[in-house]
């Protein structure tokens, strides 16, 4: 799965499995979801129809919801610019399929209401369990960076003594 536009993603996993290039339970799944949600589609990854299009996100948009991600093509990506593989073949809407179920995107698990985090590099789905650990390990992480990027502007130093010591040990000396 790739993003197609940079904007930041965040909120609450709506998930959605349904037939290859069918998407009935897409139409119904727009009108549950509530605001804040992103909605997580397991289309089985198929690029021969379009899941959605324009119209649908711009439903979408309007109806407050924070994102969609799909294991599918989608179509009108001029007019949407956002996220996976792109078809000029419409969708079936022959059905079954499911709502609010656990799915895979990309071949990893997504369950309803985990914590979908998005930006132009990926998507990170967090179960909300681990939540408040990995922020913290985030916040970490970022001030440590911040830190290594100010002695890089400032100072125009690197500093990694691990590089050396790494070398030493597959027995490149310098």
């Amino acid at each position: 799965i790739r993003p197609m536009n940079r904007s930041p993603l965040l909120g609450t996993a709506f998930t959605i499995r349904m037939p290859q290039g069918d998407n009935l339970m897409f139409h119904k799944a727009m009108d549950m979801a509530l605001p804040g949600d992103v909605i997580m589609i397991d289309a089985g990854g198929s690029v021969d129809r379009a899941i959605f299009g324009e119209l649908m996100v711009s439903y979408c948009r309007v109806r407050g919801i924070a994102g969609i991600v799909c294991d599918g093509a989608i179509r009108d990506l001029d007019g949407i610019s956002t996220l996976t593989d792109v078809t000029p073949n419409g969708p079936y809407k022959n059905g079954p399929g499911e709502i609010n179920v656990p799915i895979v995107i990309g071949g990893k698990t997504v369950k309803p209401g985990d914590i979908i985090v998005g930006d132009g590099d990926g998507i990170v789905i967090i179960d909300p369990v681990d939540a408040e650990a990995l922020a913290a390990a985030t916040c970490k992480t970022m001030e440590k960076e911040a830190k290594i990027m100010e002695n890089i502007i400032h100072k125009g130093e690197y500093i990694r003594p691990w590089v050396d010591e790494k070398l030493k040990e597959i027995g490149c000396d310098f």
